[in-house]
């Protein structure tokens, strides 16, 4: 038996590596979950139903326009495009992610892709960054850590919601712009970050303006990707991907 062999984390070992690792995206995103859970009944939901949406969707940005444009006189197809609209940024994660996990078998994927949120794809580029190979078994301690809390946290938080008498009065408005700012300042020593991170933003603010909200989203990621595509320096031809070399030694 060789010594990478040896040495190699066990299944069991990689899971709880990523469990603390999402423990403190857990944290992070505490807040949030028990403000859309207080949103969600102060709209009208039931328990079942602020539950049933977490569970389901398992995206705090979608969610709360979801809570904007249900129980209003919108067309069925126009509220899961805007959903879309704001999720569409999941869709590029996605493709990022599929070339670094060709190692895992399709019910992987499947169920990998389905956990895939914000936080979730900056850990597992953090840990592309050191050459370390993503396993699945650390992918899901990190993945089902946070959902398992974040639809927990949301029946919380539309338990007690009626606890919170204005959450716009004490700032809790801000949660997502501030939890999504230190996702991005995250990435701030990778080349090109400055100019896209500015695009992204200008773009952004300018579709807000004239096009609407939640497009916007999806614009501003746009002109950010085409920046970063029309800047990039070609990698060199022998540059080894830490899907196909794994860890470094």
């Amino acid at each position: 038996m060789s010594a990478e062999t040896i040495h190699e984390p066990s299944r069991s070992s990689q899971f709880w590596q990523g469990f603390r690792m999402g423990v403190p995206i857990v944290v992070a995103a505490a807040p949030f979950a028990i403000l859309y859970g207080a949103l969600a009944t102060q709209n009208g939901f039931s328990l079942f139903e602020t539950v049933l949406m977490s569970a389901a969707i398992f995206g705090g940005a979608s969610q709360m326009v979801g809570l904007e444009l249900f129980g209003q006189n919108i067309p069925a197809w126009l509220v899961v495009l805007s959903i879309f609209a704001v999720n569409f940024r999941h869709i590029l994660y996605s493709a990022a992610l599929g070339r670094r996990i060709g190692h895992w078998s399709i019910w992987q994927k499947t169920i990998g892709f389905f956990f895939l949120t914000d936080p979730t794809y900056a850990e597992t580029e953090r840990k592309i960054e050191v050459g370390e190979r993503i396993e699945f078994a650390w992918y899901f301690g990190v993945a089902f850590t946070v959902y398992v809390f974040w639809v927990l946290l949301s029946g919380i938080g539309g338990a007690f919601g009626a606890l919170i008498p204005d959450t716009r009065a004490i700032g809790l408005d801000f949660l997502l712009p501030i939890y999504f700012l230190g996702l991005v300042m995250g990435f701030r020593k990778r080349p090109l970050w400055l100019p896209v991170v500015v695009m992204s933003g200008v773009v952004s603010v300018a579709a807000y303006l004239y096009v609407g909200s939640p497009w916007h989203v999806s614009i501003g990621a746009a002109a950010g990707i085409l920046l970063a595509a029309a800047l990039a320096k070609p990698h060199p031809p022998h540059d080894p991907d830490p899907d196909e070399s794994g860890a470094v030694p």
